[in-house]
């Protein structure tokens, strides 16, 4: 029998509350993380493009099986539009297609922000991550083949205009769901403007609950003295789920469910359950994914299903 490969590294779990600098990828974020806290296993909960500041969700560890739900949490932004130029990568980085003396009013592009808040069709940036047939669409773009996009549902919350904007640079807020691209809001708010614009600044605010005012910047992170001082910063591995409920379990299944069983849940932890996902997702929702939890510790994702929970995803710590 083949013995397995023990991984380098020490076995760190949670989520960093990161704040990538101008410049830095997501992947070499992710990689200076891993090495300050000599991690086995890192990943990040969302893209953040080298352009932007900001929040970078970093999980260790057994976090990295919740990455998929900071993926999916809503996202505060805020940016700036440099009027007069349009460029290929709808941003300052990007060479410059089509340019117009047209500088929109404050009350056309309050009025504009307005009429998109709610659900609409986007189509995302040809200079983006999505796959054509395999390949990213940014190599196609840079390439120089047409890349064709299709539109894809996404939601807008909320959309202000700063006061603090200018007739040349036009400072905006949105709150907004997964999968929501800020140039290619940009770029829409120019063609219905009837203005040529671009993305000049871009920052991060919020991923769900990682909020800015808490999060780390490299600098600082390095300057902690040692891993456990470093530790001490990660957040528990379900922080990246806000809007999933929990469900305590009691010590007793503990070990049952870490070894993939089910378990029987008593009628006051379903009718907590579902009180508690009420609370989170609305009255309507009928979401049966939970959290359990012993003694303040996460120990699987799962479904509650006819009085079960189903544990789908364990955690090992």
């Amino acid at each position: 029998m083949a013995r397995q490969r023990k991984r380098k590294g020490d076995p760190v779990h949670g989520w960093l509350n990161f704040n990538k600098p101008v410049g830095m990828t997501s992947t070499q974020a992710v990689g200076l993380v891993k090495r300050l806290y000599n991690a086995q296993k890192a990943g990040h909960g969302g893209t953040l493009d080298p352009l932007a500041d900001g929040i970078l969700p970093i999980a260790l560890g057994e976090a990295t099986k919740t990455s998929a739900y900071a993926m999916d949490c809503d996202k505060d932004y805020t940016f700036h539009i440099a009027w007069g130029a349009s460029t290929t990568t709808q941003d300052k980085e990007g060479e410059v297609v089509a340019e117009s003396d047209v500088r929109p009013g404050f009350a056309d592009i309050r009025a504009e922000l307005s009429s998109l808040i709610g659900e609409l069709d986007q189509v995302p940036p040809k200079f983006s991550a999505i796959k054509v047939n395999g390949e990213r669409a940014y190599d196609l773009a840079r390439d120089g083949e047409e890349v064709e996009l299709t539109s894809r549902r996404v939601e807008l919350f909320d959309a202000k205009l700063d006061e603090g904007s200018s007739e040349d640079t036009a400072i905006i807020h949105v709150s907004c769901g997964k999968g929501f691209y800020i140039r290619a809001l940009v770029r829409d708010l120019a063609v219905a403007l009837g203005a040529e614009g671009h993305v000049a600044f871009l920052r991060r605010t919020r991923v769900g609950d990682f909020e800015l005012e808490n999060a780390l910047s490299p600098d600082v992170l390095e300057a902690l003295d040692d891993v456990e001082a470093r530790k001490a910063e990660l957040l528990p591995v379900e922080t990246s789920m806000p809007d999933i409920p929990q469900i305590d379990i009691g010590a007793q299944h503990a070990g049952r469910l870490l070894n993939g069983n089910s378990i029987v849940l008593l009628p006051h932890q379903m009718s907590g359950f579902q009180e508690l996902r009420a609370k989170l997702q609305g009255e309507e929702s009928d979401d049966r994914l939970a959290l359990a939890v012993s003694n303040g510790q996460a120990l699987a994702i799962g479904e509650v299903r006819a009085g079960h929970f189903q544990p789908q995803r364990v955690f090992r710590f």
